[in-house]
């Protein structure tokens, strides 16, 4: 099986609610990703093997039609930006932006760039726009100290963005992370809040954990299914939340929380040097009380998160094509037919007929 594919088209589900259309973060209304991917493939150096993923949370003029957001913080060994302010106001303005951990501040220029050629009285008449930009360290694989993100690629990110589908794995921002011992990067999830007319998206950048914490859906695949070459077990994950409840700052913050569990599903342990960060945002133009039910949607909810981060960790990785980066180094896609053995039992029904 030498194909990539997302575990569901696998014949695999995860959980037990309904996803959207597109099982996707755009399947919120008025999502939209964008990717620019810089490596050896779009012309640059072998070393090169990075780039930039943008979500911008709703069409049209973000600064100015601001969406009320929290963050929430796992572990905190990470370089990411705007999130004090994104905290203290309980809103987002800008677009997320993602990328390598040596390259936030040129995110954060493109960002500012971007935003300035929407408006020209920023900076000036208007506020300074607080740019949000988190990051993965790509080093294994990329030559951070080469610097190549810079604002251009970001503005193009951003231009890029569209609704539909969401490119996986290997590409944008994700082009150099990988994850539990495997390639990781970039993936993404939905689900139907249950018994609701609401939508719930998540959106990861994976880099994070060692081959034998891998665990998909209770099955410890890490343990038996080791790549040839151990890779350092600290890195880091970003995942964005997206939906369209109608909550404030405060409820957003305890779904941010969330994404905790459905992270440590797939076997992390937020080590030392791992920077587990949530952010989470709602495009409702609204406000309703979150828990005027006596707290039923919020858990609704809560288990949504949980399974859509579940889900989109392990997109990343099935998804995710074997990358070579600098020096040479290569790190292998998660093997789909061994690990669908696995799943399935197969390696334990065939233990039986041998015995």
């Amino acid at each position: 099986m030498s194909q990539r594919a997302r575990l569901r088209d696998l014949g695999i589900p995860v959980g037990v609610l309904e996803p959207g259309p597109l099982n996707a973060i755009t399947d919120v209304p008025g999502v939209r990703v964008g990717h620019i991917t810089l490596n050896h493939a779009a012309g640059y150096e072998a070393s090169v093997c990075t780039g930039v993923t943008a979500i911008l949370p709703r069409s049209g003029d973000v600064f100015h039609r601001k969406c009320t957001a929290a963050s929430h913080v796992i572990n905190g060994f990470g370089k990411t930006a705007g999130l004090v302010q994104l905290d203290e106001l309980g809103q987002l303005e800008s677009p997320i932006l993602l990328t390598n951990t040596m390259s936030v501040g040129a995110a954060l220029e493109g960002g500012l760039r971007y935003l300035m050629l929407q408006d020209e009285r920023i900076g000036g008449a208007a506020p300074v726009p607080n740019v949000v930009v988190g990051e993965c360290n790509d080093g294994y694989l990329n030559d951070m100290r080469a610097m190549s993100v810079r604002p251009r690629h970001v503005i193009a990110a951003i231009d890029a963005a569209s609704g539909g589908p969401v490119a996986e794995g290997a590409v944008g921002a994700g082009t150099g992370m990988r994850c539990c011992g495997w390639k990781g990067g970039i993936g993404t999830a939905s689900r139907r809040v249950a018994g609701t007319r609401y939508t719930l998206g998540v959106l990861v950048l994976s880099n994070f954990g060692g081959a034998a914490d891998l665990t998909i859906l209770g099955v410890p695949v890490g343990r038996q299914l080791r790549p040839d070459q151990p890779l350092p077990q600290d890195g880091s994950i970003i995942m964005v939340v997206g939906t369209d409840l109608p909550w404030d700052a405060l409820a957003l913050r305890r779904l941010a929380a969330r994404t905790a569990f459905g992270l440590a599903r797939t076997g992390s342990v937020a080590s030392h040097g791992s920077g587990d960060i949530a952010i989470a945002f709602s495009t409702a133009e609204t406000q309703r009380p979150p828990y005027a039910d006596g707290g039923r949607l919020a858990t609704e909810a809560f288990h949504a998160v949980a399974e859509a981060t579940e889900e989109a960790i392990l997109n990343a990785l099935t998804q995710a094509e074997t990358t070579t980066g600098r020096g040479g180094r290569t790190v292998p896609a998660l093997p789909l037919a061994e690990t669908l053995a696995l799943l399935q039992g197969d390696d334990g029904e065939q233990e039986d007929e041998d015995a």
